[in-house]
């Protein structure tokens, strides 16, 4: 096991060889709809850590391989007086936005937690490493006092009137804050998880300097939430047209607290996650569906692995608190039920489904949704054979649900969800833009849908590039390569078209749990030999070179 991974070992080989056997015997009858296919998910997880470059914000770095980028937003902060030059462009706009931009971490780091090993067995540890710290080097500028956090750059509205690279942009860049007198609980709480979550990477990784900073920043922001609580959307009213909360923040704080505590080992903050649980609807909530805004799903995955702190005499638990986290576990099954529709009472209390298979919870960007629920499953999967128990169906009101499945069943649903992705699917096409023949080539993404500026300095101005590059029917000068776009509706159909936006435009939040599913089904497949090295920057100049051999289609 490498430094940097602190996931859940399998109990037993026996429970190896369930997980083995139930995902022999899922695959070896696939739907005709959607046939088996052998997936490089060492490729899938290598291009997954490219997108985070190009979703970069700010100077980039001399090593950086998505060449077609350049230096943006270097004067965010400037008019409010403070340094906010960094972080992530959260889509295919140039807004950056606190709150996904804080999940995405959280996501990204939980990946290597649990599934460190994959990672470092693809040689990829130090981009994982960049792409989590891109982040939290931001988060760190944005605290700049105890009651203060900076949860967003730049304007919704104005952005998406133009059709800019960003090294181009002319939009505004006024940035937005909460604090004591505007509190915004949720992008508190949630940039106080990614930053604990985080921690524990760089503890793993060796930096104990690093991961102290962090901590210190988290312990901050989450007493900061909790003590001057209030809807951040109300705050910063700006938000409330691209990511309003309409779960409220107690979901936050009950997540950002059981982060804390595993990042810390202190029982207050585990305290303060089961004392609220009931009262914050940790224990009530029973939901289908998991994503920036609603995290009651991850929070009771979250606590079911406490469970497995305890049977392994890490953790002890009184007997109030081990019902509480049961209780949270029952309603973490509901959700693993909900999402491998087992859950008795139809489709009340199932996710929806496409024909063939993928998960079904909305029209706008259903991917992130598939995407969190392979993270999710996969995790909860780990927890099953820990235990060595099955899952419980039927739980729902709180009483213990019927067998369901086993450990093995759960990480075959995760899997058909992310080969899904990958390409198997009626469409034959990855939805994981540069993995596989056939991918999105028209992403709704400004900057890679116009004129890279290494290579076309002319300024494009803001509506300039609607008729340049907006309303062009070729493909994009640049494949958004590692992206999850949003993908098909819910028929299976996609339309490859930049104005498609419900469908061609990715997210950070797409990609990142990914990171962690395609590490664990790397390892199971023994896919975990390293591909030769390369020069850094060989990546970049293979893509320019395909982009000018290509041919334009017609215009």
């Amino acid at each position: 096991m490498s430094d940097v991974s602190v996931r859940f070992v399998v109990a037993t080989a026996a429970a190896v060889l369930a997980v083995a056997v139930s995902l022999a015997t899922a695959s070896s009858s696939p739907s005709p709809a959607a046939a088996a296919a052998a997936h490089d998910y060492r490729d899938a997880l290598s291009k997954s850590l490219l997108y985070f470059e190009a979703q970069r914000s700010g100077r980039l770095p001399y090593n950086q391989r998505v060449r077609w980028r350049g230096h943006s937003g270097l004067t965010d902060g400037l008019e409010q007086g403070v340094d906010l030059v960094g972080g992530y462009y959260d889509a295919g706009d140039h807004v950056k936005f606190g709150l996904p931009m804080a999940f995405t971490v959280t996501l990204l780091s939980w990946g290597l937690i649990e599934y460190g090993d994959g990672v470092v067995a693809a040689g990829e540890l130090r981009h994982a490493l960049q792409a989590i710290k891109w982040g939290t080097d931001y988060f760190i500028k944005a605290h700049t006092s105890p009651n203060e956090l900076w949860a967003q750059v730049g304007d919704g509205d104005s952005d998406h009137y133009c059709w800019q690279r960003p090294e181009d942009m002319t939009t505004s860049r006024r940035a937005y804050k909460v604090d004591a007198e505007h509190p915004g609980s949720e992008v508190a709480a949630e940039t106080a998880a990614a930053m604990a979550a985080a921690s524990i990477v760089f503890l793993g990784a060796g930096d104990a300097h690093y991961a102290h900073l962090l901590l210190h920043h988290a312990q901050q922001l989450f007493e900061f939430a909790d003590t001057y609580r209030g809807r951040y959307d109300e705050s910063v009213d700006v938000v409330k047209n691209f990511y309003p909360s309409s779960s409220g923040y107690n979901d936050e704080l009950l997540w950002a607290a059981l982060w804390l505590h595993r990042a810390t080992g202190r029982r207050d903050y585990l305290e303060y996650a089961l004392t609220n649980a009931e009262a914050f609807g940790g224990t009530g909530w029973a939901v289908s569906e998991f994503s920036w805004d609603i995290k009651y799903a991850g929070l009771q995955v979250l606590a079911s692995e406490l469970l497995v702190e305890a049977k392994e005499r890490r953790l002890r638990l009184s007997a109030d608190e081990l019902t509480v986290v049961e209780q949270l576990r029952s309603k973490a099954e509901y959700y693993v039920c909900s999402c491998m529709n087992r859950n008795p009472g139809g489709a009340e209390h199932n996710a929806g489904r496409t024909p063939a298979g993928l998960l079904f919870i909305r029209p706008w960007n259903n991917l992130q949704y598939a995407s969190g629920a392979a993270l999710l499953l996969t995790v909860y999967s780990d927890v099953l054979s820990a235990l060595g128990e099955p899952l419980r169906c039927g739980g729902a009101a709180g009483e213990e649900g019927s067998a369901a499945g086993l450990a093995g069943d759960v990480l075959a649903f995760a899997k058909s969800q992310a080969d899904y992705i990958l390409g198997t699917n009626p469409m034959r096409t990855s939805y994981l833009v540069g993995y596989g023949a056939a991918f999105p080539r028209r992403v709704h993404h400004r900057a890679a849908s116009t004129a890279s500026i290494r290579h076309d300095r002319d300024f494009i101005g803001c509506l300039q590039g609607f008729d340049s590059w907006y309303s062009a029917r070729r493909r994009n000068p640049h494949d958004l390569v590692g992206a999850v776009v949003g993908g098909p509706n819910g028929e299976d159909v996609f339309t490859d078209q930049r104005g498609w936006y419900m469908q061609t435009e990715a997210c950070t939040y797409n990609t990142a749990p990914m990171v962690g599913v395609f590490s664990k089904l790397m390892m199971l497949e023994g896919q975990g030999q390293p591909p030769p090295p390369r020069r850094p920057e060989a990546e970049g100049e293979a893509e320019e070179a395909a982009d000018e051999a290509a041919p334009a289609e017609d215009l």
